[in-house]
């Protein structure tokens, strides 16, 4: 429950710095490059979008928001149909537009992967799946912090140049692309690990199964 709340905390909060420089809608606040309106125009969709999934995402996971089953389907399909399919259908265009071979790749990658996930997400959640529904959901949110990771990750990797010769911020600009793959694939592996090891059955270990089956067989005083 904690940790929910943390991930929404730092969601909301990079959220309200990805969007900050757009709110004026001004083609000069754009912290990437554009070349005209147009581009400007889907650039702010998949921003604005992207803030909506990742701050609503957190809340789907929430225990009384999901007991609250109205509630929790209005979120649902806000996240889905407000934040993910459109920011995931503008992230195409924004990363071709970008000219790294790299991020046209990779984002373009992440945005079919955030579609189809959402789409499982959705379809098992109509099938009342919801055991499915949730794993999906888990897996369209790790894509969703990509907006988080990759940002997280480029100082680190700036700072990993360190014992090799020094950091060098110059080299910021050719790490983003390195961020941004590395950001879906590591919450994608790590959303896996934490499922897997939700999975695995309780176990006891030999001596207290033993002390408890000897308990258990004692007779009565």
């Amino acid at each position: 429950m904690r940790k929910t709340w943390l991930v929404f905390a730092v969601a909301t909060g990079f959220g309200a710095v990805l969007v900050y420089p757009y709110l004026s809608l001004d083609i000069a606040d754009s912290r990437l490059d554009v070349r005209d309106g147009v581009q400007y125009s889907v650039l702010v969709v998949h921003i604005f979008t992207a803030t909506v999934a990742l701050v609503l995402g957190p809340l789907q996971f929430v225990p009384k928001v999901r007991a609250r089953k109205r509630l929790h389907r209005t979120f649902g399909r806000v996240y889905l149909l407000a934040g993910v399919v459109p920011s995931a259908l503008a992230a195409i265009p924004v990363a071709v537009w970008s000219g790294r071979p790299l991020t046209q790749v990779s984002l373009t990658a992440a945005a079919v992967l955030w579609l189809v996930t959402g789409g499982l997400a959705y379809r098992a959640a109509r099938r009342r799946d919801f055991a499915a529904h949730r794993t999906w959901m888990l897996r369209n949110y790790a894509l969703t912090f990509l907006a988080v990771t990759s940002r997280v990750l480029v100082p680190v990797l700036l700072l990993a140049q360190a014992p090799l010769g020094g950091v060098d911020p110059a080299s910021a600009t050719a790490l983003i692309p390195v961020g941004q793959t590395l950001g879906w694939v590591v919450n994608l592996v790590v959303v896996e690990v934490l499922l897997r090891r939700g999975q695995r059955p309780a176990t006891r270990s030999p001596r207290r199964t033993k002390r408890f089956a000897t308990r258990r067989d004692a007779p009565a005083a």
